[in-house]
């Protein structure tokens, strides 16, 4: 049994099944892309970072890795709803199969933001894999490839943070109410 960081209630997902998921996800995506020329991977910082790293060693496929970084908090890191973009591509899209990569969908905002603006850059394909998801109404955006739904709990580690903590750690946990601040 792991010792758990105080701030953290319990393990949602290990280490094991998320590298299974991981192993999976890959292989669909290496299969569904068998014929491509190659995939463009674009990385949502920071949270991404750790899910892409290990997706993209497990691809059998030709593919390139770029990032994006955006952001929907406000100032006292309150989520506002608003995106903006931080950190652009540096190359252009256009007529490349594309695949968004997000650790996490909550409500879907930023993917949703993501989505159509990459669409407009005419994209020959233009999918989305995402680790997480937590169990929401409809969202805007289809999730092409996921990994997992998770029940709406703050979460941390594998990429995902709270206040810049928290992000390695090789397993999904919840964090705990009183530390988030969430009723």
């Amino acid at each position: 049994m792991t010792n758990l960081h105080p701030d953290l209630a319990r393990i949602i997902l290990s280490e094991g099944e998320i590298q299974e998921r991981v192993k999976a996800l890959a292989a669909q995506i290496s299969s569904d892309y068998a014929n491509a020329e190659r995939v463009y991977l674009i990385g949502i910082l920071k949270g991404a970072f750790i899910f892409l790293a290990d997706l993209c060693r497990h691809l059998t496929i030709p593919h390139v890795v770029d990032f994006m970084s955006v952001s929907s908090y406000g100032k006292s890191g309150v989520v506002s709803g608003a995106v903006r973009l931080m950190l652009d591509l540096r190359d252009p899209i256009q007529n490349e199969h594309v695949i968004i990569v997000e650790d996490i969908v909550d409500k879907g905002h930023t993917l949703n933001y993501l989505y159509h603006t990459l669409q407009g850059r005419s994209p020959t394909s233009l999918r989305t894999c995402t680790l997480l998801q937590k169990k929401r109404d409809k969202l805007d955006v289809p999730i092409d490839y996921l990994g997992f739904m998770i029940p709406d709990v703050w979460v941390v580690g594998y990429g995902l943070d709270y206040a810049d903590k928290h992000r390695t750690l090789p397993f999904v946990a919840e964090l705990k109410r009183e530390v988030s601040g969430i009723s």
